[in-house]
């Protein structure tokens, strides 16, 4: 294996917690339920699908205008938000993992559904350090289907059968073995049917890639 590509919303950083504010914050304009039950499967999924889910389960129906706006002040809430990151806010041993894995002479990229994927790179300092970014900015289709690591491998040079990919959500799981690639379940996504190897602490991947290669 030559590349490792990253999904970056609980993997790389942790911004969960305000997707479920930004979310919250939007369906209580709109009088809609929404509770941290319903966030848990929101996850991995695009900013439209995740409001399709969220309608679906208060049994509501917008047009595709309105549906678009709620989505615009999600995000716009969800940023607010990520105006509050810093490089402080990246744990060391994800920083001190990544430095390694780097100088070992692995390319890695981030591969995310999210369109915010550039603004929380550069408030955590690592905008420069990944040899590519395929983010929700250059895909139509988001995970299962493997467009975004497909596109993060062609970033690198290399054939989708040489990369790992790491990925907490089960969606991903799913994107990254459509894609052709070995899916590494980290969090949440460990225990996915579809994972091919079990990733408990963000330092372990050095060893475990050494061993796979």
């Amino acid at each position: 294996m030559k590349g490792i590509i990253f999904d970056l919303d609980g993997v790389i950083i942790h911004t969960d917690y305000y997707h479920y504010l930004a979310w919250e914050k939007m369906a209580s304009r709109f009088h809609l339920s929404f509770d941290e039950i319903l966030n848990d499967k929101l996850r991995g999924i695009s900013r439209m699908e995740s409001l399709n889910t969220i309608l679906e389960y208060n049994k509501a129906s917008y047009p595709y205008e309105k549906k678009e706006m709620m989505a615009d002040i999600k995000n716009t809430y969800y940023q607010s938000f990520l105006d509050d990151l810093t490089e402080g806010d990246l744990d060391q041993e994800i920083k001190d993992t990544l430095d390694k894995l780097k100088a070992i002479g692995y390319k890695l990229a981030i591969g995310s559904s999210s369109k915010n994927a550039k603004l929380i790179l550069k408030n955590i300092g690592l905008m420069d350090f990944f040899d590519a970014i395929s983010d929700g900015t250059n895909i139509e289709k988001s995970k299962p289907d493997p467009e975004v690591f497909l596109k993060a491998s062609d970033m690198l040079g290399l054939s989708p059968k040489d990369c790992y990919v790491i990925e907490d959500a089960d969606a991903g799981i799913e994107a990254a073995k459509n894609a052709g690639m070995i899916a590494i379940g980290y969090g949440n996504a460990k225990d996915s049917d579809l994972t091919d190897i079990k990733l408990e602490s963000f330092r372990d991947l050095i060893d475990i890639v050494k061993k796979e290669d």
